[in-house]
């Protein structure tokens, strides 16, 4: 298959062919399937591919009109494993469910596909998207294309891989304690944590657990904008989803207004350690932000509790989900996972009156802190990309953590706030590997933020080294 170099492409730039029928969908479905073949062998993203279906999709396209906001018309995207798909296998990254087909799509795949995306593969995923490191044993290791020796972290690892390497122009992400901000601060793309509720989330069994949700990947601010755009509207079926705005998001990212006042919190007042060369990149890219006329300062808001709430949560949450799969397949379950569940099988009422009581707490002393400024500047991960033998951080910079995952607490930090937050490419270690800087917004401040990403995005320059070919060292 020759190379129509389509792949090259920003989203924004293939829909405007789309919208002037200078391609067809056809034609991208070509252009995805002929990158995958040349990248993935290298990388392991695109765990399973649907292109007959895509194309049998895009025959039976019916498009709203073009200048509905978050018009994809024919747009191949990637499903994060996640991520149900009817009518395609979906395993979760667990041998459990390693030959289940799923029944129905997901609510996030339901409203990019009503837009006119078309899924053309499933991306890879830890075990129940548990830990910030992408390798299961249903698949195997996912690996960072700017050097296959490294990791590309978690849990939507496949997306990012897939995004920074071309294999797709946009693809769906989820989102605990830094599922897709850290991936994309390891590949070098921009990953998008919304409100609850702004993406929606289920069929879920928690319907209104607002700690995971769904978000947009992308190699740009811009395609991440026209994403949100696309999914981020009412689901009645999600109880927390709200309607789309009356303003879009693509309006935020044309015509973008400079952020007044950023602070740069590093790493929570010392509550995250830092890797120093990471620290200092992203201590250097948030004072970019006075180029364009903002005020930047060096302080952040009392993180005091965030940890022990979002392990109580987080260990809650999943034993309420899977916890019956202790008894009937624990001998497929990875130890992580196993331990995440006994932890939340153990919890007890005074423990979760507690966790509850402390996230209002931070809560409210981050929505008080961001009546100051308009935006928080911290490191996206706390360390550059690490070896893909590592199953996580045990230690950073002398500190060891006390479980694994631990070492994402810059991440989960936010999380616990419900705050919206974006990871951006911020700048490059000495050996080349990727740094993303997170950006966090006010509550239901989506298009205030990307507008800020946006302009951030432009001083840097960094999103035009994407795509990328593999870096295969041994």
């Amino acid at each position: 298959m020759a190379d129509s170099g389509l792949w090259r492409l920003t989203a924004v730039e293939a829909v405007d062919l789309l919208k002037r029928r200078k391609v067809s969908p056809l034609e991208l479905v070509d252009a995805a399937e002929a990158r995958i073949a040349v990248t993935d062998g290298a990388v392991n993203a695109m765990v399973t591919r649907t292109f007959d279906r895509a194309r049998q999709q895009a025959k039976a396209l019916r498009l709203p009109d073009p200048e509905t906001p978050g018009w994809l018309g024919g747009l191949p995207f990637a499903v994060k494993d996640l991520n149900d798909v009817e009518g395609v296998r979906t395993t979760f990254g667990s041998r459990v469910y390693s030959n289940n087909i799923s029944q129905r799509s997901c609510l996030f795949v339901q409203h990019m596909e009503a837009m006119g995306g078309l899924v053309i593969g499933k991306t890879n995923t830890p075990e129940f998207g548990a830990g910030a490191q992408t390798f299961n044993e249903v698949f195997g290791i996912t690996r960072n294309p700017w050097d296959t020796r490294m990791t590309c972290a978690g849990s939507s690892g496949g997306s990012a891989v897939a995004l920074a390497t071309g294999q797709v122009w946009l693809a769906t992400g989820s989102d605990l304690g830094g599922s897709l901000r850290t991936p994309a601060s390891f590949c070098g793309v921009v990953g998008f944590r919304p409100s609850p509720g702004r993406v929606p989330f289920g069929p879920s069994v928690l319907p209104l657990n607002t700690f995971p949700v769904n978000g947009p990947m992308g190699r740009c601010v811009a395609d991440v904008a026209l994403m949100l755009d696309a999914a981020g509207r009412l689901h009645p079926l999600d109880p927390l989803s709200w309607d789309a705005p009356a303003v879009p998001y693509t309006r935020a990212v044309d015509e973008p207004t400079a952020p007044k006042k950023v602070a740069w919190g590093g790493g929570f007042n010392g509550a995250c350690p830092l890797d120093p060369e990471v620290e200092e990149i992203c201590r250097r890219a948030t004072l970019r932000f006075a180029e364009i006329g903002a005020a930047v300062e060096e302080k952040a808001p009392d993180p005091q509790g965030a940890r022990e709430a979002f392990q109580v949560y987080r260990g809650h949450n999943m034993a309420a989900a899977s916890g019956a799969l202790l008894e009937s397949h624990r001998e497929l379950l990875k130890p992580e996972v196993i331990w995440n569940i006994e932890y939340g099988l153990s919890l007890t009422g005074e423990g979760l009156r507690r966790a509850a009581l402390l996230q209002g707490q931070l809560y409210s002393r981050f929505a008080r802190f961001m009546t100051e400024f308009d935006v928080l500047a911290v490191p996206a991960a706390p360390v550059p990309p690490f070896p893909v033998e590592m199953r996580y951080v045990e230690s950073i910079n002398g500190q060891q953590m006390p479980s694994y995952i631990d070492w994402v607490l810059v991440t989960s930090i936010v999380t616990m706030t419900g705050l919206p937050s974006v990871s951006l490419p911020a700048g490059f270690t000495k050996s080349g590997l990727p740094v993303g800087l997170m950006l966090v917004g006010r509550p239901r401040g989506e298009a205030a933020l990307l507008s800020a990403a946006k302009l951030f995005e432009d001083m840097a320059g960094l999103h035009r080294r994407l795509p990328i070919d593999p870096v295969v060292r041994h």
